[in-house]
Order: C-alpha cells, then sequence, then structure tokens
C-alpha cells in the first residue's frame, strides 16, 4: 500500500508563500461574480470560494477542517470581508448549501462527478499502467493523470490505491501465469527438485543458479564454464521472457534473489515457477558476460605477457644487436676497400669473424621481433589456456553484427581442427576469407607476405582468431545471443518509424538541425567562428604560448579568497554541534521519512516491527561498512540476521537511488548550496574501492595499486552527489560519464559535465553533443591531441601551428540519422550510453558508426579545446568542479571507515549497493551538515560576522570535525572484576 506523499495526489502546502497565494487562490472577476450570484451572504460568498478555489487546486471538495488557515485569511480579504465566524461557515457546511454549490463549482468549471464512469475510467488507467509499472505510486500517477485528462472529480486516495494494486496483482499474476503453464510436468519435477538440498554436496540447485564467479584462475573457469553449460542446458526447455516489460522483469528478478527455498516453496506454485524462470533467464545473461569477461581478460594477461618478454628479450639481447651491427660495420668497410669483386669477396669472407649460418639465425630471429614484434612470444603461454580458450568460443555461439561473416568461418574452422596435432593446416577446401587477418599476422600465420594462401599455420591462425573476437566483441562486431552486457545492440534502439515521428521535436528542442547538410554546415561555422576568435585573441593570450606546434600552458594564478573566509570558517567548525554519525543518520532521515521508500520486495509480504530503526540500522551497516555482525554489537536491540534480512528482502539499487534523488531534492531546497553551484554543471571522477581477491569484478589497478573496483560518481558543483556506478578498475572510465546525467532524475538538472582525462575521448564529445550535453573535461598531455580544421583550405595567423588534420564532413553527414537514432534511444531509456560507448571504444573496420560518432567528436572536442585554450576562466572553472568530485571521494572514504575499507562482498550486485549505500550515507551526511551549517551561519550574522556571498561561496559541507564515527563508549571504573585465576587447568 503506498502513501499519497509518494504520489501526485493532489493536496495543500504546508507552508504556502502570498506569491503562492496570489497566483493559485486569487479569485478572478468571472469567480467574484460568480459567488456574489450565488453566495447570497459573506459567509455563503466566502464558502463558495473556498470550495471553488481548491477544488480547482487539488481536483475535489475538501472540508472546510482541511483546509489552511492562510487560504482561509486570504479569500476572505479577497471579497472584502474583515472576518467571518467559523461557526457559520461550519453551519453552512452542514446544510444543503454545500451540494447545491458543488454541482454549481462543477458546471463552471466542467469537471465530472464521482460516478461508476469514474470507476470505470479508474479501472482503464490501472490495467494500462500496470502492463509495464510495478511501482504502486506509478500506477497511481498515471491515474490521477488520466482522470484529471478525462476533467473527472478525484475520489478519495484510499479508493484509488485500492483499485491500482489489486489490478497490478490482477496484471502480475497473468505474467506469472504466461511464464509457469507452457512449462512441461518434467521441467516442474525438476524445479521443484531445485528447492532440495543435494544428498551429497548439501546445495540446492536453487544456491547453484545464483551463483556468482570468483577469480578468474584456470580452475574455476573451467568449473564456472561448466556452469554456463548447465545453464544453458535450461534455457532450451524455458519459455522466453521477451513479452515482460522490463520494469516488471527486473522487479521479479530482484525478488527471486532475494528469496531461498523455504521462502520460494512457500509462495504459490505459478508465481514460485515464474520466478524461477526469470532468474534462470538473468543469471544466463549474466553467466555468458562473465564468460566472455574471462576470455577477455585471459587473453589480455598473455598478450600484455608477450609485450613484457619482448622487452625483456631487448635487455637481454642488447649486445648481440651491437655485434651485429658491429659486424656489418665490417662487411661494409671490407666492402668499400676491395678494388674489384673478387679482392671485395676477399675481404668480406675475411670479414666475417663466426659462421655464416649462426649470423643468419641470429640476425632472422632478431628480425622477428622488430617493429615492437611480440607475437611470437604468444605461442607459449597460449599452449597452457588454449583449452580454456576455445571453451569460451564454443560455448558463446557468438554471430556477426554485420553482413560480413567471414570471422565467423574462421571460428567454426579452428574449432573443427582443434584437436588436430599439425603445424599446418589445408584451407583449399574450407573456403575461408582471410582478407580480415591484419598485416602484422599475415607472415606468421600463412608463412608468406602476399599471394594465394593453401594452408595456415594452426597456432598463430588460433591466436589471431582469438584476437580477432577478443576486439569484435568489444567493438559490438560479434554479439552472443541471450546475454546483457555482450547482445546485439541493435535490437535496443527504436524502430525507423519512431525515429521519424520524434526526430524533428528532438531537434527542435536541442536547437540542431536534423537535417544532414545544415547540421554539418552549422557546426562547421561554430568551429571557424572559434578558431578566428580564439586567433585573434591569441597575442594577448598571457597563459598560452605556441612553439612551432608544440602547446605550451601556464598555471593560472589562483583567486584570492576574502580575508575574513579562514577565521569565519574556523567558527563555523568549533559551532556546529557535535554529532555522533548514527542519530546524524537518525535525524536526516527522519526529516524525509526515507524508510517507506523500503516495503517488501514482493509487496505482500507482512511489514517489519519498527522500519525506521531497521531502516537506519541497515544504512549505518553497510554504508560505513561495519558488517551486520558488528553493526549488532554496536547498536543494542538487533540482531545480524535482521540486519541482513532487511537488506536482501527490502533493499535494491533501484530504491536506494530513489532515496538519493530524495536527499537531494531536500538538498536543492537550500540557500546556502546556491551560492556553491548554479547546479547547471557536474563533475564525474573515479575512486577506488578496495575488494577481495576472490571475484571477478576485483582487479588489479596499476595506477592505485592493489585489487578491487571503481566507484565512479558524478558530483554537483553544488557539493552533492547524483550519481554512482561501481565498474571494474580494467574498464575505460569515460564509458560510464554519460550515464550519470541520463539517469539522474533529481531536481537538480546539469547539463554540463566536467571530468578527469578519461573524458578526452573523440566518440564520447560526439555522444554527449547529441544528448545535449556539454562535456567540458580537464586537459592533460595537450601535445597528444589533435586539432582538426573546418576546412583544408582554412589558414590561421597565429595559431595555424595547432592544427594538422581537416574534418571529413562527408562522412557526418551520411550517418546523422544512425547518430541520431542512438541519441533518441538513450532518451527513451531503451539504451544506455555506457553500452553504446563501450562499442564505440574500439576502433574497428566493420564499425562505421565508431568513425562517424568519432569525427563529430573531433569537431566538438576541438571547439572546446580551442575556447579551453583562449579562455583562462573555464580552466579555472574546470579545475574547480574537478576538485569538488576529488573532494568528495575523499569524504566518502572517511564515513567508509568500516573492515579497513574494504567491500567484503563478493556477489556483485551486493557490490553496487554497498557502494549505492555509502553515497546515500554521504548525502545525507552532506545534507545535515547544510542544515547545521545555515543555522550556525545566521547567529553569527546576527552576532555582526562580516558573512557575505564570497564568504559562503568559500566555504564547504564536506564537514568532519563535529562527526564522531565511532559512537560513544562508556566508561565505569567502579565496577566489580574478578580476580586473574592462574591455576585453572584445561587437562
Amino acid at each position: 500500500m503506498s502513501s499519497v506523499h509518494e504520489t501526485a495526489y493532489p493536496r495543500f502546502k504546508t507552508d504556502l508563500t502570498q506569491r503562492e497565494l496570489e497566483d493559485i487562490y486569487n479569485p478572478t472577476d468571472v469567480e467574484l461574480r460568480l459567488s456574489r450570484r450565488l453566495g447570497k451572504t459573506v459567509t455563503g460568498r466566502l464558502y463558495l470560494l473556498v470550495l471553488l478555489k481548491t477544488v480547482q487546486r487539488l481536483g475535489y471538495f475538501v472540508m472546510l477542517a482541511d483546509v489552511p488557515p492562510a487560504i482561509l485569511a486570504f479569500l476572505t480579504k479577497s471579497i472584502g470581508a474583515r472576518a467571518v465566524a467559523t461557526r457559520e461557515l461550519l453551519a453552512l457546511e452542514k446544510s444543503n448549501t454545500r451540494q447545491r454549490f458543488m454541482e454549481a463549482i462543477r458546471g463552471h468549471l466542467k469537471i465530472k462527478p464521482i460516478s461508476k464512469d469514474t470507476d470505470a475510467a479508474i479501472l482503464n488507467a490501472a490495467q494500462n499502467a500496470a502492463q509495464t509499472k510495478q511501482d504502486l505510486a506509478d500506477i497511481v500517477n498515471v491515474i490521477i493523470e488520466e482522470l484529471v485528462r478525462q476533467r473527472f472529480e478525484l475520489p478519495a486516495f484510499s479508493g484509488i490505491n485500492r483499485t491500482a494494486q489489486r489490478v497490478r496483482n490482477q496484471v502480475n499474476e497473468n505474467y506469472f501465469r504466461t511464464l509457469s503453464e507452457p512449462l512441461r510436468s518434467e521441467v516442474i519435477i525438476q524445479f521443484d527438485s531445485m528447492l532440495l538440498p543435494h544428498p551429497v554436496h548439501q546445495i540446492s540447485g536453487w544456491q547453484q543458479l545464483k551463483r556468482e564467479p570468483k577469480k578468474p584462475t584456470n580452475t574455476e573457469i573451467k568449473y564456472y564454464l561448466e556452469h554456463v553449460k548447465w545453464l544453458k542446458s535450461w534455457a532450451g526447455q524455458l519459455p522466453t521472457v521477451s513479452h515482460i516489460p522490463i520494469i516488471k522483469y527486473h522487479q521479479y528478478v530482484d525478488e527471486a534473489r532475494a528469496l531461498d527455498t523455504p521462502d520460494l516453496r512457500a509462495i504459490k506454485p505459478s508465481k514460485r515457477y515464474a520466478l524461477m524462470i526469470v532468474l534462470f533467464h538473468a543469471q544466463l545473461g549474466k553467466a555468458l558476460d562473465d564468460a566472455v569477461d574471462m576470455f577477455v581478460r585471459k587473453l589480455r594477461k598473455i598478450h600484455y605477457g608477450a609485450e613484457e618478454q619482448l622487452r625483456d628479450y631487448y635487455l637481454e639481447h642488447q649486445k648481440r644487436a651491437e655485434k651485429l651491427v658491429s659486424q656489418l660495420r665490417d662487411l661494409l668497410e671490407a666492402f668499400q676497400e676491395g678494388a674489384d669483386d673478387q679482392e671485395r669477396g676477399k675481404n668480406i669472407a675475411a670479414a666475417i669473424h663466426e659462421n655464416p649460418e649462426l649470423l643468419i639465425a641470429e640476425c632472422e630471429e632478431h628480425m622477428a621481433y622488430a617493429g615492437n614484434n611480440y607475437l611470437p612470444f604468444l605461442l607459449n603461454p597460449y599452449q597452457t589456456q588454449r583449452p580454456l580458450l576455445l571453451n569460451c568460443i564454443e560455448l558463446l555461439n557468438l554471430e556477426s553484427s554485420t553482413a560480413d561473416s567471414s570471422l565467423i568461418e574462421a571460428i567454426q574452422f579452428i574449432l573443427q581442427n582443434r584437436q588436430s596435432h599439425k603445424e599446418w593446416l589445408s584451407i583449399i577446401n574450407a573456403n575461408l576469407n582471410l582478407k580480415w587477418v591484419p598485416e602484422k599476422w599475415r607472415k606468421l600465420v600463412t608463412g608468406q607476405r602476399s599471394g594465394q594462401v593453401a594452408e595456415v599455420n594452426r597456432k598463430y591462425f588460433e591466436l589471431c582468431v582469438l584476437t580477432e573476437v577478443m576486439q569484435e566483441l568489444q567493438s559490438g562486431d560479434l554479439f552472443v545471443a541471450d546475454s546483457d552486457q555482450y547482445s546485439d545492440h541493435r535490437t535496443q534502439l527504436i524502430d525507423w518509424e519512431t525515429y521519424k515521428e520524434q526526430v524533428m521535436d528532438y531537434g527542435t528542442m536541442l536547437n540542431i538541425p536534423i537535417d544532414a547538410k545544415a547540421f554539418s554546415s552549422g557546426l562547421k561555422k561554430l568551429l571557424s567562428d572559434t578558431a578566428i576568435l580564439v586567433d585573434r585573441g591569441f597575442p594577448d593570450n598571457e597563459h598560452v604560448d605556441l612553439n612551432g606546434t608544440e602547446i605550451i600552458v601556464r598555471k593560472h594564478v589562483k583567486n584570492e579568497k576574502p580575508e575574513a573566509l579562514k577565521q569565519i570558517d574556523k567558527e563555523l567548525t568549533s559551532r556546529l554541534p557535535e554529532k555522533n554519525i548514527l542519530d546524524l543518520l537518525v535525524e536526516s532521515e527522519s526529516w524525509l521519512d526515507l524508510h517507506k521508500q523500503f516495503g517488501p520486495l514482493s509487496g505482500f509480504e507482512s511489514k517489519i516491527d519498527d522500519p525506521r530503526k531497521r531502516f537506519v540500522t541497515t544504512l549505518f551497516c553497510y554504508g560505513c561498512n561495519l558488517g551486520p555482525t558488528q553493526t549488532a554489537r554496536s547498536v543494542k536491540g538487533i540482531s545480524r540476521k535482521q540486519v541482513a534480512w532487511l537488506n536482501l528482502h527490502h533493499i535494491t539499487e533501484e530504491r536506494i537511488e530513489k532515496s538519493i534523488v530524495q536527499v537531494v531534492n531536500a538538498y536543492n531546497k537550500f540557500l546556502l548550496p546556491k551560492y556553491w553551484g548554479s547546479g547547471k554543471s557536474a563533475s564525474a571522477d573515479g575512486t577506488k574501492w578496495n575488494l577481495y581477491e576472490q571475484n571477478l569484478l576485483s582487479e588489479y589497478h596499476i595506477r592505485y595499486g592493489g585489487y578491487g573496483g571503481i566507484g565512479y560518481y558524478h558530483v554537483s558543483d553544488m557539493y552533492i552527489a547524483l550519481f554512482s556506478h561501481f565498474i571494474p578498475c580494467g574498464v575505460y572510465e569515460a564509458i560510464y560519464i554519460l550515464d550519470g546525467l541520463i539517469k539522474n532524475e533529481s531536481d537538480i538538472q546539469p547539463d554540463t559535465l566536467h571530468g578527469d582525462t578519461h573524458a578526452q575521448s573523440a566518440p564520447v564529445f560526439g555522444l554527449a553533443y547529441l544528448l545535449g550535453i556539454k562535456l567540458m573535461p580537464r586537459i592533460r598531455n595537450l601535445k597528444s591531441l589533435v586539432f582538426f580544421k573546418p576546412d583544408r583550405t582554412a589558414k590561421y595567423e597565429h595559431i595555424n601551428g595547432l592544427f594538422s588534420e581537416s574534418i571529413n564532413w562527408e562522412l557526418i553527414e551520411t550517418h546523422l540519422p544512425d547518430m541520431l537514432r542512438i541519441a533518441l534511444s538513450i532518451k527513451a531509456g531503451k539504451i544506455t550510453p555506457s553500452t553504446i560507448l563501450r562499442r564505440l571504444g574500439t576502433a574497428s573496420r566493420k564499425n562505421k558508426l565508431y568513425f562517424a560518432f568519432r569525427e563529430l567528436g573531433r569537431v566538438v572536442r576541438t571547439e572546446f579545446l580551442l575556447k579551453y585554450l583562449g579562455d583562462v576562466e573555464l580552466r579555472k572553472t574546470i579545475q574547480a568542479a574537478t576538485n569538488k568530485s576529488e573532494e568528495f571521494n575523499q569524504f566518502i572514504k572517511w564515513l567508509f571507515f568500516g573492515n579497513q575499507g574494504i567491500i567484503a562482498e563478493n556477489v556483485r550486485h551486493e557490490q553496487r549497493k554497498v557502494v549505492k549505500y555509502n553515497q546515500l550515507v554521504a548525502n545525507l551526511a552532506i545534507l545535515h551538515n547544510v542544515e547545521a551549517m545555515t543555522g550556525v551561519l545566521k547567529e553569527m550574522q546576527e552576532e555582526g560576522w562580516p558573512i557575505s556571498e564570497e564568504i559562503l561561496a568559500g566555504l564547504a559541507p564536506y564537514r568532519t570535525e563535529h562527526i564522531n564515527r565511532f559512537g560513544d563508549y562508556t566508561l565505569d571504573l567502579e565496577r566489580e572484576l574478578p580476580p586473574m585465576n592462574y591455576k585453572t587447568k584445561i587437562l
């Protein structure tokens, strides 16, 4: 059952301002005439206006006792009356006059009274909404919206809520039947047996289904691939879940994961089997992704190892290289000294110090590794990993996302010949197309540089195929059916009919032309105008020099802070009331009633006792990383099982995200954060979280050192964190930089995004532009970035040395519809920016969209880089924004003080929940700090302290001096202690 406060059901505000009263409740001349015509007395006129104005606002008629006094006083004044006795109004309300007034108002406003038609409209709206929505509040909101559209008077909230709940239950039950009824009897028997412990291993099939991969050792990969085979063997026996809306699908998955075998046996069969089917499909998709990740990680490790061996080889054989060069010098000198061919031959023969065959062999070996060619070093480590890698490929059933199937045919060829021990395999009858083989591999694979190929080296060909598979999986040229992350992204895009319907409005919204020629012309003019402007101002630019093609950017001088800031900041810190971290969470949660967001996942379980205490304790447990056992020791009256149970059965990532939005919206109502930023920009940055090694997400991070994952946060310029991700160390962080703004549902809606140097990727710039996001990252290594001219013929007086290439406008024009289709799909929620950027992160000869987005990104990035060089204030803004992200990272680490800062969870969705718990704790602490700072600063201002806008802008909410993280300990020196006993014998 949802609360009225969780929905859009209209209700009175508790704190109406004079402006709101005038805007909402001020009667018009027509309404005043209506009141004079129907209300014969002052009391009657006032009562009619109260009913009229409140029903206009709320959509339903209220009783006088529910009307805020401020509205009553305002309307009394609006009719020119001094005061009206409340008893007279109440008497009028109890008479037939109320009904007469209500009928007149319905006719005036053209609203329909509550009737059977209202019930039918409610039922129809609920049935439509419940097909795709699971949250009861969302269904209620759709019903309210439909009633308002049809101009129905709103009935009581409880009636709408009951109908929404009943219809949602019916829709869910119908989905459960569509999944469970097609099951064959033998499958149902197997399902039932999965809920019983295995007679030997004592692990049920339901527990086996939820298995998570551990550290990808050879043994673990072998066992996990067997697990994937087991899941795939089930997939063919189960009905598909494609007809289940994505929101309900995720809800069912969350619910299934939270249930153990006794819980599952306790629910009715149709729902039980439906949840098992859904979890099988979800686990299969995730397991296939894991198999790809294992394959990529293993193969990448082989390549890294070979590169390291090549470096060692060069170091070890440096003397040999010097010897061969010395020998070459001697031969050349002997050649020059000879007068004729005969004499030269004798001199050359005398100059050869060693066996010529040995020298030739050494030359051949050296040339094999020339040009940083590490490929020959791949063979030895590949031999031990070969069975696992080929098993992965065989299990994945790869498919091509393009018409080019040559790599698929090569995969089938190596799998057919995997038992062969021949060094060379004939391809004459295999009909293989080897055009895809990279040039650096061709000699090793075919034994020749060019010409007709009749056979291939088996080991090198396998390695070459596997390496290309790894790259094409990352670029999206290959996909894995039924997987999540590596599926065919084309199926997630909107269709072309929808594209045609929406693209015009989308272009208008972003103020960009959707015609390809007009689009490229506008961008070309923007780039040209920016370049001309920066060129003109370059002589006066004191912070940037151009030495030929080398850019020299000098550090800018920091803005001076007000003299009184340091003293006021110190005084503010000393006055902030000391708070225990648990008390801080209790107070912050009480302001917002966050615990109401966390009902039972199924919506049918009985409510828990004291939900606020249970929620705050669970938040403290996981957000500060104490763990259930230590939390139970620290918080009296609650057990370890109670904490863990609530986390599993009531709390999901999505619900924590909704709570974070609620906190951000409350924070946005304070005036103090407005001095720190406008809310129109945010910064994205990552920080490493330590993990135990025994899980797939954990990876060694060379920059941070140690095993772990990356917490990636989007922090508003107002200091509050808007969104977070938890990602592996090995991925490119820029892939996730746009997700935070797209998924952000709070009142703070930035359109400018700052980032670290990871955000310099051209495809990221291109996609951000089409999403209406201004990407402005911090720039390093400017020397390595290429500036692109709008036109080859463009010349600039001062900055011409910056440019080395020009833009291919034809490529952008050709693929503009495809790029806009992706942007529209992201806006529609069909696909995330990270999903598509993962495909655009790797150059591919087949992936034309990669090159199109890269070309568009080159335009946008060059235009930004020119502004970056020409505007020192822009560089200061970017620096300040990224500093806020780094300060936030330190703040959340300070709050995550339990268990030495190591996330102990080995299940990935639980790891992601822990990171979001921690963000929620941090945001609550920031909210609490701002509330306390506001009160203290007001006191200081009244005492005469020089509080100004500059002073307020220099403050920050990341304050920890007044927060006690470790609780209060009672020191009792008077209690009696038993003496030590040295004489107790154990044996």
